[in-house]
């Protein structure tokens, strides 16, 4: 039988071993600038409406790597960057934590398209956005129109793809960002 203690320990070795596969060291700035770039480009190369959808949007954060892993207790790490006009602003961390039926581990890459005033200096003036409620999720299979009949606007529009690993399914829900210094 695994021990309370026990199981509490795996779960933060856990969050710090997806901490620490992100890469981020001594270039900080650099390295995630470099990874947004392929992740943006992979992005706009398999679902390309999401060009049409960036262009929009007033602006875009870029996470191109998130690592999760889960047993009964879980937690997500990743790093990246929030572009207006394809300039980067601010570096954010996106942090999970999670409890439930869950084992496992999966990594993957999302994009939060900002699509209003509002809702870009919601998350820029605050101390630690929550994702929740006011996210509209697109799935990959949408990824290649959603931008060319975006009708209604939507605060804040969410695309996870490159799913790779071992958990099933990926949301953002409960994931919070921090602005970081890199």
């Amino acid at each position: 039988m695994i021990s309370r203690r026990t199981l509490i320990g795996s779960a933060g070795a856990a969050v710090t071993l997806a901490a620490c596969g992100n890469g981020v060291g001594g270039n900080g700035a650099a390295m995630i600038d470099a990874r947004v770039d392929e992740t943006r480009n992979l992005l706009f190369n398999a679902y390309p409406g999401t060009r049409d959808l960036a262009g929009k949007a007033l602006g875009v954060l870029y996470m191109p790597l998130v690592t999760e892993a889960g047993f009964g207790i879980g937690g997500a790490f990743g790093r990246g960057a929030l572009r207006i006009k394809d300039v980067t602003v601010d570096y954010y961390s996106a942090a999970k934590a999670s409890v439930g039926l869950q084992i496992g581990a999966q990594q993957y890459a999302h994009a939060l398209f900002f699509m209003t005033d509002a809702a870009l200096g919601d998350f820029r003036r605050s101390q630690g956005w929550a994702a929740g409620a006011d996210l509209k999720y697109a799935t990959p299979e949408q990824g290649a129109s959603i931008g060319k009949d975006t009708t209604e606007i939507d605060p804040v529009i969410a695309l996870v793809f490159g799913q790779a690993g071992l958990i099933a399914g990926a949301t953002l829900s409960g994931t919070k960002y921090t602005r970081i210094i890199p």
